[in-house]
């Protein structure tokens, strides 16, 4: 038995990996060996999470940001971007859209701020969304806010909150983000649990500095947190940002970062086995064919279709080379439809997809 074998059996058998072991499989670049650790990864997911995949539609509510980190295309510092703001009734509408196709839950997703007309706008537009037909579970992704906000959002009637660590590595965030500390960001997401929220955290993916150790270290983190969601994807350049600017790379530099990203992907599964996991759109930026159902056949299992109006689409653009700016949902949700069945799998309609590892942790019933 190979020392790959050994470790995706002790894997499947329920153990918890050692760093070093998540390392060896991070650093796997053998393509008979990743298809092992996928295959790995999806047998675990079926027995532990089902089959099928979750949709969640996506919201982009506001491009407007506090924050200055030196790898987003929407930081504040960008005076080339065009600033926006959805109302509130386009934004409930993009959650009834999601309702009506099914999705199950919806997901409001901007700029960081904590003002107070900002906290009040997103604590309406969480009560307008429950108000609906067939409301659908509702995530939130709005970075690091108070625990009396945490608690207003939540009784208000959202369920699930994202919020990225980026990386769990002091010096590397301190390099990235000019406002705001590692051990603050850790202490949101201690928040948001004490706050009664399903808990979602993640990193970037192949940045500049960044070492398979620290991803290793990465996964490591998302285990101790107890964390019931993972979002994670390749990191992907901004050309109007320091550190696009420094780095803008290539094509073949993007794919290395997207491999990587299915690696992390597969290896997240293996250790933390019933939590979900996202497909993200990075890696459908990287390879538009297929990169979002690759993510999937490497354990992952919520995909996140843009619901949202088109006409500020373009104005929300993290990275480069952002997909589906053009799409309509209903096109995003054909053509979702069909690619999955391709690769074996289906969409699970009608469900809000609430992480196994929640009800498990918490004794909840969906």
């Amino acid at each position: 038995m190979t020392r790959l074998d050994a470790i995706l059996r002790r894997a499947l058998d329920g153990a918890t990996l050692a760093e070093a072991e998540l390392e060896y499989l991070l650093r796997l670049d053998d393509p008979a060996a990743c298809a092992a650790l996928y295959a790995a990864a999806c047998e675990l997911k079926f027995r532990e999470v089902g089959r099928g995949v979750y949709l969640r539609g996506l919201v982009e509510t506001s491009n407007i940001c506090t924050r200055n980190c030196l790898y987003c295309g929407i930081r504040k510092g960008n005076s080339a971007v065009r600033r926006y703001e959805f109302t509130l009734d386009e934004i409930v509408a993009g959650a009834k859209l999601a309702a009506e196709f099914g999705y199950g839950a919806a997901v409001l997703q901007g700029g960081e701020r904590s003002d107070a007309r900002f906290v009040d706008f997103v604590t309406e537009a969480v009560r307008r969304i429950g108000e609906l037909p067939n409301a659908p579970a509702l995530t939130l992704s709005f970075g690091e806010q108070t625990l009396e906000t945490y608690l207003k959002w939540r009784e208000a009637g959202a369920v699930r909150y994202l919020l990225r660590i980026e990386t769990t590595d002091s010096g590397l965030y301190a390099s990235l983000h000019p406002e705001g500390t590692l051990e603050g960001r850790k202490a949101a997401l201690r928040r948001l649990r004490e706050a009664g929220f399903q808990v979602g955290t993640g990193v970037m993916i192949g940045l500049p500095g960044q070492s398979t150790a620290m991803l290793a270290r990465d996964v490591e983190f998302f285990r101790t947190v107890d964390a019931d969601m993972i979002g994670m994807g390749p990191w992907i350049p901004h050309h109007g940002t320091p550190l696009g600017i420094a780095h803008m790379g290539t094509h073949a530099d993007d794919l290395r970062r997207l491999e990587l990203g299915l690696r992390m992907i597969a290896v997240t599964r293996l250790q933390l086995k019933d939590v979900n996991i996202a497909a993200t759109t990075a890696l459908q930026s990287i390879s538009p064919a297929d990169g979002r159902e690759r993510g999937i056949l490497a354990g992952a299992n919520v995909i996140m279709p843009n619901v949202g109006d088109l006409k500020h689409r373009a104005d929300y653009t993290l990275y480069d080379g952002k997909a589906g700016l053009d799409e309509n949902a209903e096109a995003i949700r054909r053509k979702l439809d069909e690619s999955l069945a391709e690769i074996g799998e289906f969409v699970r309609y009608g469900v809000s997809g609430t992480p196994r590892h929640y009800l498990k942790r918490t004794g909840a019933r969906e």
